[in-house]
């Protein structure tokens, strides 16, 4: 009898461990109230994506103040020339156009009006894949000049696309004008110019600097730099828009190479490779800030050390040339050869305060 009773002991004694050691264990390990089976994002990292989507989101939105008022001189189409449209986004924004560019008969000639899409489509930041079952309308001129100066085969040109039907026809001031154009870039008259001989010669007395090679117009026009410069030996290549005028067709007409770009796209150039480069007639004052600053540092990008930037004659209020535009070329850090500033005496600088910049920098050679 007591033997039995001191096994039954035993055995409640056991049962009520065992139950002991089991709600411990459960409450040991019962979830919280609020689990998370994923582990916490840094909060370093939060704020790098919060910065990004931000700023997708405000380049893609990025649209003109209606607010901000330009001079009548400003053409409109010009202004689209320098929007910014990351990432293909503007491509969506203008399926009207995509579908002109895009409604052809497939093997049969491009239509006019297909092929007019084009330009409004690359102005606007979209560059849509080429079409590749019609076939574009082309003229060739029978011999292309040994003189880059002299007059071109006007008959070569596809006069559809424009209002005018022949070069005397476009204001002399426009570039079209040889007889005129073979003057630009040789005589110094203010410290605004800055002559070719001039250029030639500072390249070859720089430190670390090479003698002038391959270069880069940016909104060159009907190139007369890359014209002027290949008498040098110099090979430039030049990019253009053909805005109511022909001056990709004439720039290849004067054996000269353009490059049909907005200033927005990236220069199809590898990095390193240019020895100068220079900003022309398009690059000023209607250029959104943004927009300049991500062309300053793609020249960069191109420039190799030591490499020359020109900004020929970049207008602007002054209160912006000095305030916004001479500290964003600052950036860059590049040596200063040449910084000129003088007042834009036309009816138009007068009226906005403006003034003309011309700056010859030096990259640097390493950082």
């Amino acid at each position: 009898m007591g033997l039995n009773l001191l096994l039954l002991l035993a055995m409640v004694a056991t049962n009520i461990l065992s139950l002991y050691h089991l709600s411990t264990t459960m409450i040991s390990t019962k979830p919280s109230p609020n689990p998370n089976p994923n582990p916490p994002v840094p909060d370093h990292l939060l704020r790098q994506l919060q910065t990004i989507r931000a700023t997708i989101n405000h380049l893609t939105r990025l649209q003109p103040n209606p607010t901000t008022t330009t001079t009548a001189a400003v053409p409109s189409d010009l202004l689209l020339y320098t929007q910014l449209s990351p990432i293909a986004s503007a491509c969506r924004h203008h399926p009207d156009l995509l579908h002109q560019y895009m409604n052809y008969t497939p093997f049969s000639p491009c239509p006019a009006i297909s092929s007019a899409a084009a330009e409004p489509l690359i102005l606007r930041g979209c560059h849509p894949l080429p079409r590749r079952r019609c076939f574009s309308s082309s003229k060739q001129p029978s011999s292309l000049p040994t003189n880059p100066f002299s007059p071109v085969p006007e008959n070569s040109i596809l006069w559809n696309n424009y209002k005018c039907k022949n070069l005397n026809c476009f204001n002399p001031d426009l570039g079209f004008d040889l007889k005129k154009e073979k003057t630009k870039f040789l005589s110094y008259k203010t410290d605004l110019d800055l002559p070719i001989s001039q250029l030639t010669d500072i390249a070859k007395k720089l430190k670390n600097a090479a003698p002038l090679r391959l270069a880069l117009d940016i909104g060159g026009g009907t190139g007369t730099f890359a014209a002027q410069m290949k008498q040098e030996n110099v090979t430039v290549i030049t990019t253009t828009m053909s805005l109511g005028a022909p001056y990709n067709e004439m720039a290849a007409l004067r054996g000269l190479v353009p490059l049909h770009l907005p200033l927005q796209q990236r220069l199809p150039v590898f990095d390193g490779m240019l020895d100068l480069v220079r900003c022309g007639r398009a690059v000023n004052r209607w250029i959104p800030v943004q927009a300049m600053e991500f062309l300053l540092y793609d020249v960069d990008r191109v420039l190799r050390g030591g490499g020359l930037l020109w900004v020929d004659r970049f207008f602007g209020k002054a209160v912006d040339v000095e305030k916004v535009y001479g500290p964003l070329i600052g950036k860059l850090g590049y040596k200063k050869v040449k910084w000129a500033v003088g007042k834009k005496t036309d009816a138009s600088g007068v009226k906005n305060g403006e003034v003309y910049l011309t700056a010859l920098l030096q990259k640097p050679v390493s950082r």
